[in-house]
Formats: C-alpha cells, sequence, structure tokens
C-alpha cells in the first residue's frame, strides 16, 4: 500500500469476553498511533488486570503494511501460543493503529498449545468484529503564494479537490498554507498552476496525516 493511501484506524475501544474451560480471556482492543502509545496502552491493562497470570498482546502502531510497527508478547504462555495469533489477527485485519491485550485468568485446566492459539487469536478476532473504524487520510500542507486578484480562483479550486485553509497571510500578496490529501495534490497543482497561468509560488510545507 503506498503511503500516501487512505487507511482504517479503531474510532473506538473494544472489549470482548469469553470463558474456555474455566479460563476467562478478556481481549481489549485500543487506538494507538504510535509504538509509545501502544506500550503505554498494554502497561495500563497489566495495571487493571495485575492479578492476571497473563496479559498477552500484540500490536500495529503504524499503517497497516508497515511490519517494522508491529509488536507482540506471549507474557508466559508458552512460545507462539499467545502473541503471534494476536499480531496475525491484528495484521490481518487491514486496520492500523491498533493494539490488542487479551488477559487470561486461568481456571486450572491446561487448553494445550493448538487450545491456546485458538483462545487467544480467536478473542481478537471476536473483537475486532465489534471495532468501529474510520478512514485516516494522508495528507499534505502546501503554500500558495498568489496575487490579490487570483485569490477566489485558488479558493474556488481548493473547493473543488476538497483542500482546507491552514493558515493565511496577507502582505505584498495572499500566502496561503493549505492541507490536501496526497492523492490529490498533483492534480490541485496542476490545476492551480493551469489556471493562474503559472503566476502561483507553490513550494510543499511537509507531510502530516490527518484523521
Amino acid at each position: 500500500m503506498p503511503s500516501h493511501q487512505p487507511y482504517l484506524i479503531p474510532n473506538d475501544s473494544t472489549v470482548f469476553e469469553e470463558e474456555i474451560k474455566k479460563s476467562v480471556f478478556i481481549t481489549q482492543l485500543a487506538h494507538t498511533p504510535s509504538i509509545d502509545a501502544a506500550k503505554a496502552f498494554i502497561q495500563s491493562v497489566k495495571q487493571q488486570h495485575s492479578s492476571a497470570r497473563h496479559n498477552c498482546w500484540g500490536f500495529v502502531a503504524g499503517r497497516p503494511t508497515d511490519s517494522m510497527l508491529w509488536g507482540f508478547s506471549d507474557d508466559g504462555e508458552p512460545s507462539g501460543t499467545a502473541g503471534k495469533p494476536i499480531l496475525a489477527q491484528l495484521s490481518g485485519s487491514h486496520i492500523g493503529e491498533i493494539s490488542a491485550v487479551v488477559t487470561r485468568y486461568s481456571g486450572g485446566i491446561k487448553l494445550g498449545t493448538g487450545g491456546l492459539v485458538k483462545a487467544y487469536g480467536g478473542g481478537v478476532q471476536q473483537a475486532l468484529k465489534l471495532v468501529q473504524t474510520i478512514e485516516k487520510k494522508i495528507t499534505t500542507l502546501l503554500t500558495i503564494e498568489v496575487d490579490y486578484s487570483l485569490l477566489s480562483l485558488i479558493q474556488n479550486l481548493m473547493q473543488q479537490f476538497g483542500a482546507t485553509e491552514f493558515a493565511c497571510e496577507y502582505v505584498t500578496s495572499v500566502r496561503l498554507t493549505v492541507e490536501i490529501e496526497c492523492l490529490n495534490e498533483a492534480n490541485f497543482v496542476q490545476a492551480v498552476i493551469n489556471k493562474t497561468g503559472a503566476k502561483a509560488l507553490i513550494t510543499k510545507e511537509s507531510d502530516a496525516e490527518a484523521s
């Protein structure tokens, strides 16, 4: 997925709870836009369920396809039975900026490795069905400097391409800072050049992300 493409992120937190062979599994999902946010969420759940034997987790802390921002932990469960199944469900959901912590209160009956994989992965799978998502649009900032006589023309083009005014300075000319979706940037810039007869000075400020 190209870096300018929008992607889905959670709009709220979700909790799913089930009992399997007397073990209670509590799955919590949250929006975590960075690794630091993911770690903070994991820590808060661990404090909330400090008496639980296991708080296993996984996160996708950015764009869904960016595996550099993935992480997981079995938190004492047998290797590969918790963290990996949790992360597999998250990464397969195509939702970005999401973390899952699955808390287990053991009931004394062993589930076996296959049972654990199914319990941890299944809990996240069920929680993902409940999560509400919104689209995160990837935007960029452009600065456009034009003569006052061309301002209304620029404003019409902004409306046409879904651009919004970020800042504006009125000096000898008008200096507009405009936020626009990266997907629309090239067509917008070309339209400004064409409609103003190349009389607009356009510079790229930075890349940003807006939900």
